[in-house]
């Protein structure tokens, strides 16, 4: 019998075991939880981990519950072959170049054949989009209690889902057998952050991520996870989401870490347009024109299509962009639907709140890439071989991704809570397509996920000794981390910045991979933090 075959005959053969024992089934393949009974499966490239692809933490956001705090599921014994990934949320597929949807496309969603640049929503993408993601050890059971992440991906709050091939970490658990992992969706764009004047709740984004944290702690025992060893874990935009998350429900985080990688709460936030006159914008210009009555506006809109919301808000970007070559300059810009100061779920100034003593008391690891803004920058259609302006690209990098990183440390610090801090500065064929991108915005996920040795752009053949001794050297940080947030780190001799017991560069600590030949080295954060708070000159490839 062929692999493929004995595995469709295990997923239905173990259907009708959920309570045969402790992991649900023989086979271990079928977990049952508080909301469902599911049945994963089973790559035969990486035989040891178990994969739930598909599973519901709160109910479809369809209809009357558009716009709407999410729902929790409720508890149930319906049983679930959880073997597909779930669709992302709607989002739309710009038809302006980058290098995320033409040069590093696994960093974006999977689309089953549509072009990246179709100017149009993703035809994989779907308003029931609230499911989440799990790996474990194929032999993980009740008993295990293994440290558990939950990953938030990023996409700048208006694209990204759980479908991600750089951002699946079956390598990293095949390899480690120690952790288990969570993946989350959340709405992204209009769906998740609407301001809308008809609505009470207007972050409902960062909702669905707290949603997706209490569904975790709830039901991950039996999958073999700790509950009491969440480690909430975001990458850019998700980094800035858990940030916020977390301060929202700082007296109640039920993660014991933060992991933000390239993005914290300290990112600029500015307060909106008191007239909600984006939301009524769109409204408008859909059939739903009710200036005076907010509430008949969002019925109006809640009976909209969401593609063809999501088509006239991306079309008409494209059409306003100053990189579309049809670009119309005399449109009147559409403010962006992101994450806005509500002073209940977001907060206008981060820093006041932590001289408040309001900032959540976990332990936490923060980093940033040596060259972030390479991949963000304007795509240099006309200089593709040698790039941005450096200068530029190290300046933005400093602005938008040092001095966050730099910021938040320093304001926890201040509050005694343990900060790690990583530089990764690796520079890897098979992951940079572009000498000049270095280690670009993104670049050190696959090197922790472990596709950087499945997915690369030049395939495992591309992948150096050096690079797979940096990627295992990154993972098993981030995983003692993940088994012991507040120790884990200082076991393996990397101490939290500003303690200076035992520090070779006084206080000041940090970690950086990747770069000049080494591995991993400890260094002073001072290094890349001087140039944001003394205007010093930045090395984006140090």
């Amino acid at each position: 019998m062929t692999p493929i075959r004995l595995l469709v005959s295990l997923l239905f053969f173990t259907g009708g075991l959920a309570d045969s024992s402790p992991a649900g089934s023989p086979d271990g393949l079928t977990v049952k939880a508080t909301t469902g009974v599911y049945t994963g499966i089973v790559d035969p490239e990486f035989p040891d981990v178990r994969q739930f692809r598909s599973i519901s933490f709160a109910e479809p956001p369809l209809g009357k519950l558009r716009w709407l705090p999410p729902v929790p599921v409720r508890p149930s014994r319906r049983h679930s072959y959880a073997t597909r990934f779930p669709p992302p949320c709607p989002q739309y597929l710009s038809k302006n170049l980058t290098l995320w949807n033409s040069n590093i496309t696994n960093f974006s969603i999977r689309l089953q054949g549509q072009s990246r640049t179709v100017g149009a929503m993703a035809q994989t993408s779907s308003e029931d989009c609230l499911y989440l993601a799990i790996w474990t050890p194929l032999n993980a059971t009740a008993d295990s209690n293994l440290p558990v992440a939950l990953f938030i991906p990023g996409g700048s709050f208006v694209n990204g889902g759980v479908d991600v091939p750089y951002q699946q970490p079956t390598p990293w658990v095949q390899r480690t057998q120690r952790h288990i992992f969570v993946s989350a969706g959340y709405r992204v764009n209009i769906a998740g952050f609407p301001w809308a004047a008809g609505l009470e709740d207007q972050n409902l984004g960062i909702l669905d991520q707290r949603a997706a944290l209490e569904w975790v702690y709830a039901n991950i025992a039996p999958f073999g996870g700790d509950r009491s060893r969440i480690t909430l874990w975001g990458h850019s935009a998700g980094g800035v989401a858990i940030d916020i998350a977390t301060h929202a429900f700082h007296d109640n985080p039920l993660a014991a870490g933060l992991f933000m990688q390239s993005g914290t709460a300290m990112v600029n936030i500015s307060y909106p347009d008191a007239s909600h006159s984006n939301f009524t914008f769109v409204a408008r210009n859909l059939g739903c024109d009710f200036p005076s009555d907010p509430l008949a506006e969002l019925d109006c809109m809640r009976q909209v299509p969401m593609t063809l919301i999501q088509n006239f808000i991306g079309e008409y970007r494209d059409n306003s962009s100053s990189s579309s070559s049809t670009s119309n300059s005399s449109l009147p810009s559409l403010p962006p639907f992101k994450p806005v100061p509500d002073e209940k779920v977001v907060f206008f100034n981060y820093t006041l709140r932590a001289q408040r003593g309001l900032t959540p008391r976990l332990p936490a690891l923060v980093s940033t890439t040596s060259n972030e803004q390479a991949s963000l920058t304007k795509y240099p259609l006309n200089n593709i071989t040698a790039g941005p302006y450096q200068a530029r690209v190290d300046r933005e990098t400093v602005d938008i991704f040092v001095c966050l990183a730099s910021n938040t440390t320093r304001a926890r610090a201040a509050q005694g809570l343990a900060t790690w801090r990583y530089e990764y500065a690796g520079n890897f064929s098979n992951l940079t397509p572009l000498g000049w991108m270095g280690a670009y915005h993104g670049s050190d996920v696959p090197m922790v996920f472990g596709t950087y040795d499945t997915l690369g752009e030049k395939g495992r053949e591309g992948v150096t000794g050096f690079q797979r001794e940096v990627a295992e050297r990154m993972q098993d940080y981030v995983l003692a981390f993940m088994e012991d947030p507040g120790d884990g780190l200082r076991k393996q001799g990397w101490l939290p910045w500003g303690e200076t017991e035992g520090s070779v560069v006084g206080g000041r600590n940090m970690v950086r991979f990747g770069s000049g030949g080494v591995a991993v080295r400890n260094v002073t954060a001072d290094e890349i933090d001087d140039a944001c708070v003394l205007g010093r000159d930045y090395n984006s490839s140090p």
